[in-house]
């Protein structure tokens, strides 16, 4: 089954409708192995880095509700109202996630992964040492995850790209973590254990 089955909230309650989530599942794994190996670079234990791990698969958890905020619409950029609802979705994962048995360090990484460290970010314009460091990384990684992805209104970057793109607002970053970063995916052999090989999958979520 190459589609998810998702539940979109309505006024009468819960319809259902169907959601491709094949490019988003290798997103949040693609962010997981690498915050896992950015991590070990950094030289942390390892049961940290097990929690960036997991934080990296759920780390856009609070999309699935946002997904059903937007189902149906046509076009490919979103417009201002739809863009602070996107905006939302750090603290809607994490109002989902604190309901079940994950550890503060996951709940935080989560909460902040699109706060800069220039205090640019959301949700709360955290700066610098402010941000868990769980979230810088996962900061990083999921910036690079993106921008290596196909997305409906551009293609995937190249890696040299990618880079280049991420350097043109580094400010975002904590620098430490983007070197560790940088690190990861120019050693050939610890590319090997981020690397994510092709797949396609669907979740079915029903009654």
């Amino acid at each position: 089954m190459s589609e998810a089955t998702l539940r979109k909230e309505t006024a009468d309650g819960w319809a259902m409708f169907e959601e491709d989530t094949t490019e988003e599942l290798k997103h949040g794994i693609c962010v997981s192995n690498l915050a896992y190996s950015v991590g070990k670079q950094l030289g942390l234990y390892e049961d940290q880095c097990h929690e960036l791990a997991v934080a990296g698969i759920l780390h856009d958890v609070g999309k699935l509700r946002v997904s059903s905020y937007l189902y149906g619409r046509n076009e490919d950029t979103l417009n201002i109202e739809e863009m602070k609802y996107v905006r939302m979705h750090p603290r809607l994962g994490y109002e989902t996630l604190i309901r079940y048995d994950f550890s503060d360090e996951i709940l935080e990484t989560i909460l902040y992964h699109h706060e800069n460290y220039d205090g640019s970010g959301y949700p709360e314009n955290l700066t610098g040492e402010r941000i868990p460091m769980g979230a810088r990384i996962l900061r990083v990684c999921d910036t690079y995850a993106a921008l290596i992805s196909d997305r409906p209104y551009r293609r995937a970057f190249d890696k040299d790209t990618a880079i280049e793109l991420m350097i043109e607002e580094v400010k975002n970053f904590d620098m430490r973590v983007f070197l560790a970063f940088q690190t990861v995916i120019h050693d050939e052999e610890l590319q090997e254990k981020w690397a994510l090989r092709d797949f396609r999958i669907g979740i079915a979520e029903l009654e």
